[in-house]
């Protein structure tokens, strides 16, 4: 998938770290944040931040989401990456779903953002990246950072208000998420990049034991943390959709798929039915981004389906029998 050393890219080079035979998730580089007052040295103004993502990698998506629920698109530009197989990292150009030339600073590979940023870096070049087109450089690309800056930072920019980490349920809500980070979101990787059966099958068991934890606790309330929809639920949607696309298949989490469980599957059409959600998700992407590296497929061959991805996510639910969702 290559990578940067000292700020040069390598295309032969790749940095998954494995202890044991266990994925181990690289931590993000870059962690300044954006504040409405500036208190951070970063502060929140229309068109100066853009963000760099891609539809098929989860955490950028979060980014993308919270962009558009939160009607953020006026105020900070976006460019989405091609998926591709990754040799040449993220890049950029025409494509279909949306992929244009990077209008901001002229990037063709995400890895410019890097090095334009910190001219040594060495480490891996994920998204999402949000951009300072101010200093010309990185903020941030650690997503579940970002996506709380995007909740609440630029509320002076959008007619959307709503807290998706209220203060009175940030407790419970982080609890959740670490839960949920450990078990799911991260979890599937672990199963998918494991390199022995050991690793393999311990992620196995943790991500089926997370997954009933999560249908359990939905049996009994309308969202992850009561009655409103939380930063809890986001973050958890986005592995949700690309699992039984995926998830399920190309990294051997095959013991059930999401449709299989009544609960997850009604939550997750609910959510998939929230207010500008679905313009968010282009499954071809979801199929592409993941099937096109030659480490996880590599005979490179993109499944042809599924059809009707939309449509059933746009069925009814049932998540109303809870009552009314409420709103911070």
């Amino acid at each position: 998938m290559g990578l940067l050393i000292n700020g040069r890219w390598d295309s032969a080079a790749t940095m998954i770290p494995v202890e044991n035979g266990r994925f181990v998730r690289e931590p993000a580089a870059f962690r300044a944040t954006i504040t409405a007052d500036g208190s951070s040295g970063f502060e929140a103004e229309a068109g100066r931040f853009h963000l760099y993502v891609a539809y098929h990698c989860p955490w950028a998506w979060r980014t993308m989401l919270y962009r558009a629920i939160k009607n953020l698109e006026p105020v900070i530009s976006m460019t989405i990456a091609i998926p591709n197989d990754r040799r040449e990292g993220w890049i950029f150009g025409d494509y279909s779903g949306g992929c244009t030339p990077d209008p901001v600073n002229g990037f063709t590979h995400l890895h410019q953002a890097y090095t334009a940023t910190r001219p040594d870096y060495t480490g891996t070049v994920s998204v999402p990246v949000l951009w300072d087109k101010h200093t010309g450089g990185i903020v941030n690309n650690e997503s579940p950072e970002i996506i709380r800056m995007l909740n609440s930072a630029f509320d002076a920019f959008t007619d959307v208000k709503t807290d998706f980490y209220p203060t009175p349920l940030r407790a419970e809500i982080n609890a959740i998420n670490e839960r949920v980070y450990q078990g799911v979101n991260n979890g599937v990787y672990r199963v998918g990049l494991a390199k022995s059966q050991d690793a393999y099958d311990e992620a196995f068991d943790v991500l089926f034991e997370t997954l009933d934890w999560l249908e359990a606790r939905l049996a009994t309330q309308r969202y992850l943390v009561g009655a409103q929809i939380t930063e809890a639920d986001w973050r958890l949607l986005a592995s949700l959709l690309r699992f039984d696309l995926v998830y399920h298949g190309l990294f051997k989490c095959n013991q059930r798929t999401i449709a299989s469980y009544p609960q997850l599957s009604n939550y997750l059409r609910e959510l998939y039915q929230y207010p500008k959600v679905a313009e968010t998700i282009n499954v071809a992407h979801f199929v592409r981004g993941y099937y096109s590296i030659p480490g996880i497929n590599p005979t490179g061959i993109i499944p042809r389906g599924p059809q009707g991805y939309h449509e059933a996510l746009a069925q009814p639910h049932d998540r109303g029998r809870f009552g009314s969702p409420t709103e911070h």
